[in-house]
């Protein structure tokens, strides 16, 4: 017999069956692991802690409980900050090798989940391998240091890039229509439902958008923006969803997240949502109504948390008429629709504006502030802006830029001295005035008893009659006197064309 083989133990020491092998180990490993390991405890299937070891109540002092009795019987994740244990009942998963830190220290541990003869988790065994990791794992700590410091800076980062940067007080004027917006803005803030955003561009929507995600319950958590018209349309599910590893040739290995996971528990704002194609919006749809989402190439239903804030320049209610958007997709957006204002309909607000708006171009280029006349406020008030604040940034900037004065004048905007009076226009730009269009007319009381459209549309042909009349038929002069655009007037005179010819037609015709 070889001296050094173990000794065989004599039958009758032998266990009778393999159940009993595996009981007999089973009580010899939980043994050793009591004894050797720093501390060790288990965690029934309720997540409520049984049973610690001698070696572990030596770290009761540090996580705030004077004795056992005080500690076993809670839920662990309520008594031991950051720990895992949770996790590993619910997944039947062991975690081997870990660091866990908390107020006691920094701790190598391992945690198994226990199972019974059914295979089915009963609860968890934690054992905390080491108390003192820094001092006999130099390496793989500064390893985890370096990583954790990483990981938090990546977080402070992103946390920054997410954050709104507007506030309800960013959206400037304190004329009757821009505080009914803010007052709109402030109540749905105070909601968690869906909110439309409606108005021309250039009218701040996304700002708006920005304001009332700070305003809310949800300002700590991301507010993640996406213009839908930016995007390709064959890109969009992906963006908007999300892609499995590997769906595609070429894709990432690691998959991709949608817009819906980066803004989980905060807000998406869906920008230009007019231009969503109908194979797409059924599935938006579903999301809003399920809050869950599929990625691309994935058959995995992930659960979101999301406030959907949605805005377009366009009308959707006559898209819905034309076929070109989902009724109940448009009806599950406009649960709280606001509609902003145009800058002409704000013309009170111009001052404050021009002041915001100055120094932000000041701020932006790095140049002195600037200030502009009373004559030129006076005059940007007067003009229609079609791209709204959007616009009349375009043009301060434009104007500051182009000289070293610190005061605008009318000419640094290209400005005639007084373009309410204009100097006569040259030969070729005069066009004879409608023919068709009647002077101001003198209404009877019986003729205000006609529908106001009819009156209204008859006073606005006499207004610009006289105007291109007062101007010789300069059209740009005459739209500056009227105080609308160009593109207007040019609209308005086509439409009246149009109109007197049909009936000139009509008349031929019954003739």
């Amino acid at each position: 017999m070889d001296p050094a083989a173990p000794p065989v133990p004599a039958a009758s020491a032998l266990p009778a069956d393999a159940d009993g092998v595996l009981a007999l180990a089973a009580r010899s490993l939980f043994d050793v692991f009591a004894r050797t390991a720093m501390g060790m405890m288990v965690v029934d299937r309720a997540h409520r802690i049984v049973w610690i070891s001698e070696g572990y109540k030596r770290f009761l002092p540090a996580l705030g409980f004077g004795g056992e009795g005080e500690f076993v019987g809670r839920r662990v994740e309520e008594v031991v900050p950051n720990t895992l244990m949770p996790q590993v009942i619910d997944s039947g998963r062991a975690v081997l090798v870990d660091l866990l830190t908390n107020k006691a220290g920094t701790f190598l541990v391992s945690r198994l989940p226990l199972r019974d003869d059914a295979g089915t988790v009963i609860g968890a065994l934690g054992l905390v391998l080491l108390d003192d990791p820094q001092s006999t794992m130099q390496p793989l700590m500064t390893k985890f240091v370096r990583l954790q410091a990483e990981l938090d800076d990546a977080r402070r980062q992103l946390a920054a890039q997410r954050r709104p940067k507007y506030t309800i007080a960013s959206f400037v004027g304190t004329s009757a229509a821009a505080l009914e917006v803010k007052r709109h803005a402030r109540r749905v803030a105070a909601t968690d439902s869906t909110v439309l955003l409606l108005g021309e561009t250039g009218t701040g929507k996304e700002l708006l958008a920005q304001a009332i995600h700070a305003a809310s319950a949800r300002a700590a958590r991301p507010f993640v923006g996406v213009n839908i018209a930016a995007v390709p349309e064959s890109l969009l599910e992906a963006e908007f969803f999300g892609v499995a590893p590997g769906a595609y040739t070429g894709a990432d290995r690691r998959g991709r997240e949608g817009k819906f996971r980066l803004a989980h528990g905060g807000t998406l704002f869906l920008d230009e949502i007019g231009d969503m194609p109908l194979a797409l919006q059924s599935k938006l749809l579903r999301v809003l109504q399920e809050q869950e989402v599929e990625a691309v190439g994935s058959d995995r239903l992930e659960r979101v948390d999301v406030r959907i804030i949605a805005a377009t320049s366009r009308d959707l209610s006559a898209m819905v008429a034309e076929g070109r958007f989902r009724a109940d997709l448009y009806y599950r957006l406009a649960v709280l629709p606001i509609r902003l204002p145009p800058l002409r309909e704000r013309a009170g607000d111009i001052e404050a504006l021009v002041e915001t708006l100055m120094d932000d171009i000041a701020r932006r280029s790095g140049l002195p502030a600037r200030s502009v006349t009373a004559e030129v406020l006076e005059w940007l008030a007067r003009q229609s802006w079609p791209g709204n604040i959007r616009e009349l940034r375009n043009a301060l900037e434009q104007a500051a830029l182009m000289t070293d004065d610190l005061v605008l004048a009318p000419p640094h905007f290209g400005v005639v001295a007084d373009d309410r009076a204009p100097s006569p226009p040259p030969e070729s730009a005069v066009v004879p005035s409608p023919a068709a269009a009647p002077g101001p007319p003198a209404l009877p009381p019986a003729d205000l008893l006609r529908p106001l459209a009819d009156q209204l549309a008859e006073i606005e042909r006499a207004a610009i009659a006289a105007a291109l009349e007062a101007t010789g038929g300069n059209r740009v002069a005459a739209a500056k006197m009227l105080r609308m655009s160009r593109a207007a007037l040019y609209d308005r005179l086509q439409r009246w064309r149009d109109l007197d010819r049909d009936r000139s037609s009509s008349a031929f015709d019954a003739g």
